[in-house]
């Protein structure tokens, strides 16, 4: 009985009094609706004639149990429902989804803002290790290039002194070549 009934069950209004649980139910709702909801407190004008219109009825709920209820278990209340003129407020359900999602959202927030910032110092340190490497890369190319100025300082000396040793062993395959022509005759048979 989770719906509030919609429609009253058409009784027969007798003098007689209601069976036993029904008029203990209706007792429970009387005593439970607040005065300042009933149409005679609320009205702004005291003599202007009113209609009177009737309390909704629930059905009581029909009992399940054989037992009688103990006195240390809760009774059965009945559920007060609001009329539909008057404004309902937002169910508790919905104000703790929303208050759920909110604190989830705020949660949210607060991780991705950490994760920006742990993102933004990961790149400051990336960055700082980038300007070291290609500081380092070019330091090692300025020193291949002076080891390359140097190796070809090297071999334009060393094809300098091939050069000149060339040079120095022609001369003296030409000396050499004078020095047997001129000898040639002393070492002849006459």
């Amino acid at each position: 009985m989770s719906e509030p009934a919609r429609h009253l069950p058409q009784y027969e209004t007798t003098g007689r009094p209601a069976p036993g649980p029904l008029r203990d139910w209706l007792t429970a709702m009387k005593a439970q609706v607040p005065q300042a909801a009933t149409p005679q407190a609320a009205s702004p004008v005291p003599d202007e004639p009113r209609a009177v219109q009737p309390e909704p009825v629930r059905a009581p709920e029909p009992v399940r149990t054989v037992e009688p209820p103990r006195a240390t278990e809760p009774t059965w209340s009945p559920r007060i429902v609001q009329s539909v003129d008057a404004p309902r407020p937002a169910p508790e359900a919905d104000a703790e989804d929303v208050s759920e999602l909110v604190a989830e959202n705020l949660m949210l927030k607060a991780k991705l803002r950490l994760e920006s910032e742990r993102y933004g110092d990961l790149q400051a340190i990336l960055a700082q290790e980038i300007r070291d490497l290609r500081q380092h890369v070019r330091s090692e190319m300025e020193s291949l290039h002076t080891v390359r100025a140097e190796r070809d300082r090297f071999q334009a000396e060393h094809d300098a002194a091939r050069t000149e040793r060339d040079a120095m062993q022609a001369e003296r395959d030409l000396w050499q070549a004078r020095a047997e022509t001129l000898a040639q005759p002393l070492f002849q048979k006459r």
